[in-house]
């Protein structure tokens, strides 16, 4: 089965925050991406997954994979164990690696941002990521609580402080414009 770079890159977040953290559930994963995903934004002004996030009640939410992980598919499954566990405030999703991460999709900043990630929220539950979500001035709360668009998908530009938005979009642009002229290059591509 082929999946996308953006895909693939997401699994291996997950089995990277499956491996390097404790207690990963879905809603603790969800808000790890999201850090992972806004923090890379904040910095290039692209994303490292792809996923797009709306602003739910108890912090971001990358609503297409939230609902996958009820049912998911051959590709998380053949990476991940996602399995229900009691615990003394109630069910869990229990979020297990099957296989080693691999580096090698992830530029280095990806990669410090994965570990710093990791390193901070390692023993975090899920009541705290909502937490660390929900500061002041942060993207979700910008959207949920100022704006009061309860659902709505949260803007990457939101990542980026005002002052530096223009360079780091003009960054950006500059590196989607060059990716595509180098894809319409002959041979582009081609091992």
């Amino acid at each position: 089965m082929m999946i996308s770079h953006d895909r693939e890159k997401m699994i291996q977040a997950i089995i990277f925050f499956a491996s390097r953290t404790r207690k990963l559930g879905k809603t603790k994963l969800c808000k790890l991406l999201y850090f992972l995903d806004f923090e890379h934004f904040k910095q290039t002004g692209r994303s490292v997954t792809g996923l797009r996030y709306n602003a739910w009640p108890m912090g971001p939410v990358p609503v297409s994979l939230y609902n996958e992980i009820s049912e998911p598919p051959e590709e998380i499954t053949a990476a991940v164990s996602i399995e229900e566990k009691e615990t003394k405030n109630g069910q869990m999703l229990a979020i297990r690696p099957k296989v080693g991460f691999s580096s090698r999709l992830f530029s280095r900043r990806e990669l410090s941002i994965l570990e710093a990630l990791a390193r901070e929220y390692r023993d975090s539950t899920a009541d705290e990521m909502v937490e660390a979500t929900h500061l002041e001035n942060q993207p979700w709360h910008q959207v949920y609580e100022i704006e009061g668009k309860k659902q709505a998908e949260i803007p990457y530009e939101l990542a980026v402080r005002k002052d530096e938005k223009d360079s780091v979009m003009r960054v950006a642009r500059e590196r989607n414009e060059l990716i595509k002229s180098l894809s319409n290059e002959p041979g582009f591509g081609i091992l």
